[in-house]
């Protein structure tokens, strides 16, 4: 299927390709000249020019010939002269007055706002006011490379994006670099009451093989009970969405890795999100796996968790499982989803331990597409009816009706 976000796929990749040869690492804005290299045509004609920003002559001079750099500096004159306020997309009077319920900080990489990095906008939210109101981080287009982190003192918080495809956070390190799978997350929630809405989280650490050891590289860490996220991008290859602990709602997003890319110990429920896989192509007549969607943690019965996937669409590359279980009770619901022939006919995993056949729980429910044909898949995965697909076919399943406020 073309799914919608192929655009940023082809972005991460290229931001792959650069951080593989240092240059991301040493000149972070470098990203700006994917324009100036013909990838402006694979997006809609605004999209390029605003999740990037213009990279410092300084960084261009190392790199151009004086010819390049002359003819830069023109067109940049010509630009300039058109646009005489680089803060012009920023609303009049933001961000408004703080009221009794919400409190509402803007950051723009650009200096156009309160603060240039998210993580200096969650350091000033006032840990005492963060339990009686929310406060609103307005983040503007842009690339922010920087790691955050949402210590559990600070709830309510909403990260608003201008869009999946132009307001990105981005950092890239390893289970190798940060000393362990969990600390690798670009960005790490621990604030209960999260909402991010149109934004995307990427880890653009290198793509491992399947196989490979400390490369796990986590895009976001969601370990905060009530969060949820709207119209959002995660953006990866090994472990890219760690749903670790507490009720999470994820709605209209776009989930993109190769092994693993959404795992963790939550409870949570996807609607309508689009699972991209990149695991690499299986030649034909070959039949090695190459990836999975999940991996759920639960490890004991008494865990009230799981995670739900209802009118998802799974596609992309490889030959992959659905899911496999990564705790010996691991709990994952496909139900109304589309899967691509990417699925391998025996859909699923018990991580390689029969012992584990009789305590997981993975069921599929009107399902469609090819990769949804279930007979051949093993006697532990469940077939479900009706009844039994009902608790987890919306947000009930994790006590919406309690938090989870509407889109607005």
């Amino acid at each position: 299927m073309n799914l919608r976000g192929t655009p940023l796929t082809l972005v991460s990749a290229v931001l792959v390709a650069l951080l593989s040869a240092q240059i991301v690492v040493r000149y972070p804005r470098c990203i700006d000249w994917l324009v100036d290299v013909g990838l402006a045509g694979h997006f809609s004609p605004s999209t390029v020019k605003e999740i990037v920003a213009p990279a410092a002559d300084h960084d261009l001079e190392l790199l151009e010939s004086d010819e390049q750099l002359a003819r830069r500096r023109d067109r940049r004159h010509r630009k300039d002269t058109n646009r005489t306020n680089i803060c012009e997309d920023i609303p009049p009077g933001f961000p408004p007055p703080d009221t009794n319920n919400t409190s509402t900080l803007c950051v723009d990489r650009r200096g156009c706002c309160n603060f240039t990095s998210v993580q200096a906008a969650v350091d000033a939210v006032n840990n005492v006011t963060a339990s009686q109101k929310r406060t609103i981080i307005w983040i503007n287009k842009g690339v922010y490379f920087e790691k955050v982190r949402i210590p559990a003192t600070k709830p309510n918080i909403t990260f608003q994006g201008q869009g999946m495809d132009t307001t990105a956070i981005i950092w890239n390190d390893t289970a190798n670099s940060s000393g362990g799978t969990f600390l690798s997350a670009s960005v790490i929630v621990f604030g209960s009451n999260f909402i991010a809405k149109n934004i995307s989280f990427m880890n653009v650490a290198p793509i491992p093989k399947p196989g490979d050891v400390g490369a796990q590289a986590v895009a976001i860490r969601v370990g905060a009970d009530q969060a949820a996220f709207w119209g959002c991008g995660f953006f990866g290859a090994q472990d890219t969405l760690h749903d670790d602990r507490g009720r999470h709602y994820f709605r209209d997003c776009f989930i993109q890795g190769s092994i693993d890319f959404v795992f963790g110990n939550g409870k949570s429920l996807y609607e309508s999100c689009q699972l991209n896989s990149i695991a690499a192509p299986v030649p034909a007549g070959q039949r090695f796996i190459d990836g999975s969607v999940t991996a759920h943690g639960r490890a004991v019965p008494e865990d009230n968790t799981g995670f739900a996937f209802v009118n998802c669409t799974v596609g992309g590359t490889g030959r992959i499982w659905l899911g496999r279980a990564w705790r010996p009770y691991a709990r994952v619901v496909f139900a109304f989803s589309f899967m691509s022939d990417i699925i391998a006919p025996e859909g699923w995993n018990d991580f390689n331990d029969p012992a584990r056949d009789q305590l997981i729980f993975f069921g599929e429910y009107m399902c469609g597409g090819p990769g949804s044909n279930t007979t051949a898949r093993p006697p532990y995965v469940q077939r479900l009816n009706a009844t039994q697909a009902a608790p987890f076919l919306n947000t009930s399943y994790v006590d919406g009706d309690q938090w989870l406020l509407p889109f607005a």
